[in-house]
């Protein structure tokens, strides 16, 4: 989404006591922070293989996954109860029509039934296909993108309604660059060996999706040609990534009457109508010279490259809940050719997925009621106002910030909305209909469902305690328009303290660091810090703070374009700044916030580890991610976060505390002389 910047956590966070057993220490077995460790591996040359190399060896990546890790074992704890309550809905018998789990029963039903299936193959998108066939004219075409993006995918731009970003207590109509079939415009143009690669394997790609929608050989490989060269054009239009980052640059309203006249091949009137929008006066455009020359491409390609390019982007959006055939020739191509992913997880599991994707809301009810340990948000909220506590005396403390900025920066930090566990109400899917006899049809109707309401909100009054992620999903997120923190509940799952409570340099260094700690700084990072404490896009630093700011902030970029992350590509500092200034702040007031608790100041021993060791050797359990090199190259390319391996030993390189505790010493890979430790918050 748009202007919620996303964590990607992979948290890990604390699990609330489950039974009478309140110790500290881990009854199941070794301490996994001691067990993890591979001792052939120096601390200060390489902490994230120090940290977990050990499980990484003993742990392989299945072929069914792109990545191994806590990430990994949480996820499949959330899996196994969410296909229960999928596969106990499924059995009911009769259930009350329109009740949540009859949804969410038929909706699994209708995705474990291989059988049906295999048996329809593309039959259900037939009408779909006929009537993009049919399109005679741009007009005609138009109403077939706007459907397709209420059914499936995005194809020609981002299309969706959002907070302003100058007023964020009203609603208004985004139009973003996208439309690509690629996760980044660099795919389409670099020239490394592994991006040569990709483009051939999506030109057979393409290919062989046109051949089993019915084209002949010849035409499916001119189609594929065709849709290729569309999209490149697409690419050389978009701005770069890191170009995106900037809100201010990115914020053009314009009345609707001037996006007209500056694309007079596009039919905005009739494209809002069929959308279900209506009286628009204004958008805000993200790139308007994106825009402008799709206009030009509306002419300059042939009505025919268009059509097979929506028809593609129809099925590649659906092709998860198709034939297997279809699925397989999808997967092949994005998951094994561009993350490495050996072979599908089975049926069950991406069914589960995708019935989660599409009725997370319905089944997070059921998850709240019946996994949901009670107490969850009560202790989320308490480790998080220790965090702002410290974060507060941090920016007071502050030796390049000047009185006034801080004043204002105490002001926002002190309206920060924290929201834990789940939400207080839920959204009324009663409207949605869900059956047994057509999985993609239901998947369609969820997204429609999605879209409309997406929609719906343009005019009305901004629901400031809203929801964007369910309490099932394992991330957590801030949102500089609500000046808001929310983490789910599930994040409550911490493997290896399944029985008991983990000690305080866990919580402190997991849920307060990587989670709270990173959140909160997203406020104040390169882009948050241009969000008032009401939300709005408003900059409220001083020059001179604002340059003291920046020239901090060029120093973690540099930082991390030095790191390679896989073959020869080296990490995108400036894109991935952000997340980096997060990581790093968050493992700072993680660690202040810890040096307040009792383990800390007893100097409490813990499996032969002190608090010290404990806290950062926790921080690389947070990260404890392998990923397959394909993935991580993907990653580089297309994301905003660094690998979890540069997590880890990024933002560790900086901090002082670290070296002493582990005896980082000149010579050391990660050492780095105090003239380039980044200090920012």
């Amino acid at each position: 989404m748009k202007k919620i910047f996303f964590s990607m956590a992979f948290l890990a966070i604390l699990v609330i006591v489950l039974s009478c057993n309140s110790g500290r220490n881990n009854t199941h077995g070794s301490d996994p922070l001691v067990s993890h460790i591979d001792s052939s591996v120096k601390a200060g040359d390489d902490f994230f293989l120090f940290a977990n190399g050990k499980w990484f060896k003993q742990n392989p990546i299945p072929p069914s996954e792109q990545a191994n890790g806590l990430w990994q074992l949480i996820q499949d704890t959330i899996n196994a109860q969410v296909r229960n309550i999928c596969e106990s809905s499924a059995a009911i018998k009769d259930p009350p029509s329109g009740s949540n789990k009859q949804k969410i029963g038929d909706f699994f039903f209708s995705g474990m039934d291989s059988v049906s299936l295999n048996k329809k193959g593309l039959a259900d998108l037939k009408k779909d296909f006929d009537r993009i066939s049919a399109v005679k004219d741009i007009k005609e075409l138009l109403k077939e993108a706007a459907y397709i993006h209420a059914v499936a995918g995005s194809p020609m731009f981002r299309f969706y309604v959002g907070q302003d970003d100058r007023i964020s207590n009203k609603h208004a109509i985004f139009i973003y660059q996208g439309g690509l079939s690629l996760s980044d415009r660099s795919f389409y143009f670099d020239k490394d060996s592994r991006a040569v690669m990709i483009r051939g394997k999506f030109l057979e790609h393409l290919t062989n999706m046109y051949k089993l929608m019915g084209y002949t050989e010849a035409a499916a490989k001119l189609a594929g040609e065709h849709t290729m060269k569309l999209e490149t054009a697409l690419a050389k239009a978009s701005r770069k990534r890191e170009d995106t980052r900037d809100p201010l640059k990115n914020y053009n309203k314009l009345p609707l009457a001037k996006l007209k006249a500056s694309m007079p091949n596009f039919d905005w009137d009739l494209f809002a109508q069929t959308a279900g929008l209506k009286t628009v006066d204004t958008v805000i455009v993200g790139q308007p010279e994106f825009l402008a020359a799709e206009n030009g491409y509306l002419k300059s390609f042939p009505l025919e490259d268009w059509k097979n390019y929506l028809k593609f982007h129809l099925i590649r959006s659906l092709s998860r809940y198709l034939d297997d055939k279809t699925y397989l020739e999808s997967f092949s191509f994005y998951s094994t050719v561009l993350r490495g992913v050996k072979e599908p997880k089975p049926r069950w599991k991406r069914v589960v997925e995708q019935t989660d994707q599409s009725l997370g809301e319905l089944i997070g009810q059921v998850y709240v009621d019946e996994y949901l340990p009670k107490g969850t948000k009560e202790k989320l909220q308490e480790i998080g106002k220790s965090i702002m506590d410290v974060y507060a005396e941090r920016i007071k403390n502050l030796d390049w910030m000047s009185a006034v900025t801080k004043e204002k920066a105490l002001k926002k930090l002190g309206t920060v909305i924290i929201k834990v566990g789940y939400p207080d109400k839920w959204k009324d899917l009663s409207s949605l209909q869900v059956d047994r006899f057509s999985y993609v049809k239901n998947a369609m109707s969820a997204n429609k469902w999605e879209f409309a309401y997406n929609i719906s909100k343009f005019g009305k009054p901004v629901d400031r305690t809203e929801w964007d992620m369910q309490p099932q999903t394992y991330n957590a997120y801030y949102n500089p328009s609500n000046n808001e923190i929310v983490v789910p509940g599930c994040n409550i799952i911490v493997p290896g303290y399944e029985r008991t409570m983990a000690d305080d340099a866990l919580l402190y260094s997991i849920i307060g660091g990587s989670t709270f700690g990173h959140e909160i700084i997203h406020g104040f990072d390169d882009q948050g810090c241009k969000y008032d404490e009401y939300g709005n896009l408003h900059n409220w630093w001083t020059t001179e703070d604002s340059i003291k700011f920046f020239a901090r902030t060029k120093l973690i970029v540099k930082q991390f374009n030095q790191y390679i992350a896989v073959d020869s590509l080296h990490i995108n500092g400036e894109l991935t700044q952000g997340e980096n200034i997060a990581d790093l702040a968050g493992v700072i007031m993680g660690y202040e916030a810890f040096k307040k608790t009792a383990q800390f100041k007893n100097k409490e021993m813990i499996a032969g580890l002190t608090p010290d060791q404990r806290y950062f050797l926790a921080y690389g359990l947070a990260w404890m991610i392998n990923m397959r090199p394909e993935a991580v190259a993907n990653q580089v390319r297309s994301d905003e976060h660094s690998p979890a391996k540069f997590r880890v030993i990024g933002p560790l390189s900086d901090i002082p505390e670290f070296y002493a505790t582990f005896n980082v010493k000149q010579g050391d890979a990660m050492w780095r002389p105090d003239s380039l430790k980044v200090k920012i918050w």
